[in-house]
This record gives C-alpha cells, structure tokens and sequence, in this order.
C-alpha cells in the first residue's frame, strides 16, 4: 500500500437548502508533506469539532480502488481522489482485512485504526447527490479512521506499511455491517466482542451499547 493522494482543506461556508454551513469536507491534493499531529494534520481544518477531528478521527484514509465503484455508481466521472473527504487515498486499503486496533506506519507517522467512518449529509453535498449516504452505507467500504501514536510526516508516495496486527477477527468492514446491515446474522456477538476492543473509539462503543442495550 502508498499514498496515492494527500488531500486538505480549510473550512469553507456554504449554503445548502437555504441555510449557513460550515465545513472541511471539500479536500483537495497537496503534494507537500504534511504534519501529523496527535488530534489532526496541519493545515486541515474541521468546521464540526464534536463528529470530525479529534483524537479518534484524526487522521481519515480512503482507498483509490474504490473511485471506480463510484464513478460507475453515481454516473460522474468527474469524482476525483479528497472527494470524500479524506485526507490520504490510499492503494489498497481493504476495510476487509484491515482490523481494529492494527497499526500502520505511514511516512513517519504511527496510526492506530480505531473505527469504520459514518457518512453524515455533508457527504452529499460534496457530490451533488442525495443518494449517496443510503448508498456508501450499504455498499459497507467506509474507509478507516485512525489515532496517532506517533505524530510525524507524511506525502504523496509514500510507503503505507503495517507494524502491528490486532489479535482478533473483528475488522472494519465487519464491524460496519454487523452494525448496519438488518440482515446480518451474527450481529450480536461481533458487536459484542467489538464492544470489548480497548482499541475501539469510545463513540463506536457508544453506538454498539446503545443497539445491544447494555447496562
């Protein structure tokens, strides 16, 4: 896995039906390094400090493999790599096999996956397209939020490298979907163990406390 593209944004106010919004979803590529520091990158700014940002979503990686389900999807070749608002797109990246709590190192910089990324409407407006958050939901390739243990730097084309594999089976992608999908089996159980990851964001146990009702 590389760094296909390193995408930041300064907050930018909008209008969307009929009403001021503030955000930094709209990403585009820098190739100068940039600085990783413990609760965001250097030069990307987050307008909601309470759902973006922060130490559990400091840092957003989505793969470049997954532009082409979305042109094809959406019918919009002109989707371009930041467009969903991460900040490295990188080769690759499968939320498949990509585990809680595995460690990356990534140019200089070590991150820990600490939970799968919940769409919110700012995504839709970012693509002109109503669809699009029933659609990434279902579509269960969420990209990867991660922590830093290890503040650093980092460009385009560098090497992204794995240093440490969590010791369990309970991946990104798995987690979404045991979560999302009303058909999913085995819900219960993935959750719960999930639940008991301390690598796991506290808003994801959040989430998994309130659905399974835990005391």
């Amino acid at each position: 896995m590389k760094i296909i593209s390193t995408n930041i944004s300064t907050t930018k106010t909008i209008f969307h039906n009929k009403k001021e919004i503030k955000t930094g979803i709209f990403k585009s590529p820098t190739f100068n390094e940039i600085a990783i520091t413990k609760l965001n990158i250097i030069g990307d700014e987050q307008a909601d400090l309470i759902n973006h940002g922060g130490e559990h979503k400091a840092v957003y990686a989505f793969s470049s493999g997954h532009y082409e389900h979305w042109k094809k999807e959406l019918k919009n070749q002109n989707i371009s790599f930041g467009m969903f608002g991460e900040n490295f797109t990188i080769s690759n990246l499968s939320e498949e096999y990509i585990y809680i709590g595995d460690q990356f190192r990534i140019g200089t910089a070590l991150l820990e996956v600490s939970q799968p990324r919940v769409p919110c409407f700012k995504l839709g407006i970012a693509l002109d397209n109503k669809s699009i958050l029933k659609l990434f939901t279902q579509y269960y390739c969420t990209g990867i939020y991660f922590r830093v243990i290890e503040p650093g730097v980092a460009k385009t084309g560098d090497e992204v490298i794995l240093e440490k594999e969590a010791a369990h089976n309970i991946s990104i992608r798995k987690l979404f979907q045991a979560y999302f999908d009303k058909g999913y089996i085995d819900y219960k159980s993935v959750l719960s163990e999930a639940y008991c990851l301390k690598e796991l964001a506290p808003e994801w146990k959040e989430k998994i406390k309130k659905k399974l009702s835990l005391n």
